[in-house]
């Protein structure tokens, strides 16, 4: 059984008050009709209800009458089935057609998903919704519903991650039963569902407060397998001394670790900080995990190009994998010349870092270790906070004409030397930046007369 989702602090937030003022869902169609599922969980929850799904008898005309009083946008969303939907002053309004109340709300996935409201403000509740909202549970009612849709299964702990609900026993195990025989048939996530709505289901399970929780729900229900499967090769790896836990435990441990320090933390951020030791498991010999950070940021862009990811999340979460295992400073100028080098990663490389090191809690991990690694970091911190850096001493077109070379590579690394040299102190002004720039670059063999 799965450990429990509530917050040791989590209070009831849910009550109820019958009949509901129907005046909430303005405009109401003309005819008969119902609001259904998860506008009516979250008017419960006391949440901001900005979708809302429409059962009515004419889906088309009922959608175009209220883009236009609305001033909305209208959406054919499956003109075949008679779906619609329009999009008014930040709120989504779905209609679709009306024909069995009582089976449709027998097709959804979850008790307090399969809840209506009538024209009255009555709460229609055959599968106990409210009961399960009352008491903090996440139930699929009938167990069909998951094999005819089996993202429904990451909606589950979807929904457990955002509110702090448990999963019930019964649920928990129709999940495992069923991922099991995928995982027997060698069926992978393409079998069952499109990579986009994993992703989203993911996604919101990260940007959750609970998403560690998440993450091992994932693992312990058999989803991981079709979805982070190499996130799962971690468990069982021992990795020494500076870690107490084995390298899957430890990833989700840095990944709670940098929710409770950074609770605004992006997605991108989340993802590298859950993902930074994937290379560890291909990499292992002998005891050392030689290049696991080159390696698992190749292994993230794979994932997540798997998953359908924008290519700038691939290469943002990679390039922080990538460079997570840096040294850092010991001096202040060090420090400096980290921030020059690392700039456009910070802070973040240094969010990513400071989860890794308070997961890893080994024998080795001292509190000489702690300060020092706090030191480093402060002194980071420090550099960042200061003024934004002054115009540089060299521009490009004078590094061009003092060097007298043609715009390219070569200018682009000479005034990152630039800037790292004044960083640091080593320059401070127009001369010496001259003087220090044809140095390097005769030391380079970028001038003709430097052979």
């Amino acid at each position: 059984m799965l450990p429990s989702f509530r917050d040791h602090d989590q209070q009831t937030f849910f009550k109820l008050s019958q009949p509901i003022d129907m005046a909430l869902f303005q405009p109401l169609p003309l005819e008969e009709g119902y609001v259904v599922g998860g506008a009516v969980r979250d008017l419960f929850l006391k949440r901001l209800i900005s979708d809302i799904d429409w059962l009515v008898t004419s889906a088309k005309d009922e959608a175009q009458r209220v883009a236009d009083l609305l001033g909305g946008s209208l959406i054919c969303l499956d003109a075949e089935r008679d779906y619609y939907r329009v999009m008014a002053a930040g709120v989504q309004r779905d209609y679709a057609p009306f024909a069995d109340l009582v089976q449709d709300l027998a097709r959804r996935d979850i008790s307090f998903n399969a809840m209506a409201l009538d024209f009255q403000g009555r709460v229609i509740d055959p599968h106990g919704g409210l009961d399960d909202l009352r008491a903090g549970f996440v139930r699929v009612f009938r167990h069909e519903n998951l094999k005819e849709d089996p993202l429904r299964a990451f909606r589950v702990i979807r929904f457990a991650s955002q509110l702090g609900f448990d999963i019930v026993p019964e649920t928990q195990a129709a999940i495992q039963q069923l991922f099991a025989q995928f995982a027997a048939s060698g069926d992978v996530l393409e079998s069952f569902a499109a990579a986009e709505r994993i992703q989203d289901e993911l996604n919101k399970i990260l940007l959750s407060p609970r998403a560690a929780k998440g993450i091992h729900a994932l693992e312990d229900l058999g989803l991981l397998r079709v979805s982070l499967m190499e996130l799962g090769e971690g468990k069982g790896l021992e990795q020494g001394p500076f870690h107490h836990l084995d390298v899957f435990n430890h990833s989700v441990m840095a990944l709670a670790a940098l929710i409770d320090l950074f609770p605004d933390a992006s997605l991108e951020l989340r993802l590298a900080t859950l993902l930074h030791d994937i290379g560890k498991p291909r990499s292992y010999q002998d005891g050392h995990f030689y290049g696991h950070d080159t390696l698992g940021a190749e292994l993230s862009e794979i994932m997540l190009k798997r998953l359908k990811y924008p290519k700038a999340v691939q290469e943002r979460v990679a390039t922080l994998i990538r460079h997570h295992m840096l040294p850092l400073p010991k001096d202040e100028k060090e420090a400096r010349r980290f921030v020059v080098r690392r700039h456009g990663l910070l802070p973040d490389l240094l969010k990513v870092m400071i989860a890794d090191r308070e997961a890893a809690r080994g024998i080795l991990s001292s509190e000489a270790n702690r300060n020092h690694y706090r030191k480093s970091l402060s002194m980071i911190l420090g550099i960042l906070a200061e003024s934004p850096p002054k115009p540089p001493l060299l521009n490009g077109h004078e590094v061009m004409a003092l060097l007298k070379l043609p715009a390219g590579k070569y200018i682009g690394e000479a005034l990152d030397f630039l800037r790292e040299s004044e960083a640091v102190g080593d320059i401070s002004t127009k001369s010496e930046a001259e003087e220090a720039l044809l140095h390097y670059a005769k030391a380079q063999a970028w001038l003709a007369d430097s052979t």
